[in-house]
């Protein structure tokens, strides 16, 4: 793999070439144990997605793929007996998406762990100074082309009586949420307002 050098480039030149060359390196690692990126992506997905965005639809939207493109993926998935489809308790015509025993250990594998492994040398005040700009930049992109944002419980407008032991109910749903809800990504997701933020302080 050749490594350019950007240093003659300005920051607004580089870094969209800096995010596409690492995203192509970050795509060719994920032909790995047998699986492709998109393989990968769909198990990373249900791994975090909470119950009320384990689909093939929500799925689908979280990837930006479409609705058959997320279906072959999932059938070859079954295939090798890393992930099942359930029926939803309260809709017997909806399906919920799981992950089996050998999804979640393949996952301890994930190839994209190298790419947080490189970051380690990185002073962690930088890491998560990195972290909340690729954020933004991905907060923004989403809202200029009308994606879906999606986001975790925690950090969602629509959580109600939150409070320090990490509890609280979906404004959505009505239904209690855990802490470890708190953590997962969801379809319903809208980020609270720069208001809402600070009072939360």
């Amino acid at each position: 793999m050749r490594v350019l050098s950007y240093a003659l480039m300005t920051i607004s030149d580089a870094f969209p070439v800096l995010v596409n060359r690492l995203s192509r390196v970050a795509h060719a690692l994920q032909f790995s144990h047998g699986l492709n990126p998109a393989q990968w992506e769909a198990l990373r997905y249900l791994e975090k997605a909470n119950r009320y965005s384990a689909s093939p639809s929500a799925m689908a939207d979280y990837l930006g793929a479409t609705k058959g493109t997320v279906s072959q993926t999932l059938i070859a998935l079954e295939s090798k007996g890393l992930v099942r489809r359930d029926r939803c308790p309260n809709d017997r015509r909806a399906i919920v998406l799981a992950l089996t025993d050998a999804g979640r250990e393949i996952l301890t594998q994930d190839p994209l762990c190298q790419i947080y492994a490189a970051t380690e040398k990185v002073p962690k005040a930088e890491r998560e100074q990195l972290a909340e700009v690729m954020k933004s930049i991905l907060d923004d992109l989403c809202v200029r082309n009308n994606s879906s944002q999606f986001g975790v419980c925690g950090d969602c407008c629509h959580l109600d009586d939150g409070d320090c032991a990490g509890s609280g109910t979906c404004g959505v749903t009505g239904d209690p949420l855990e802490a470890s809800d708190l953590k997962r990504i969801c379809i319903d997701f809208s980020p609270c307002s720069d208001d809402e933020v600070s009072l939360s302080k």
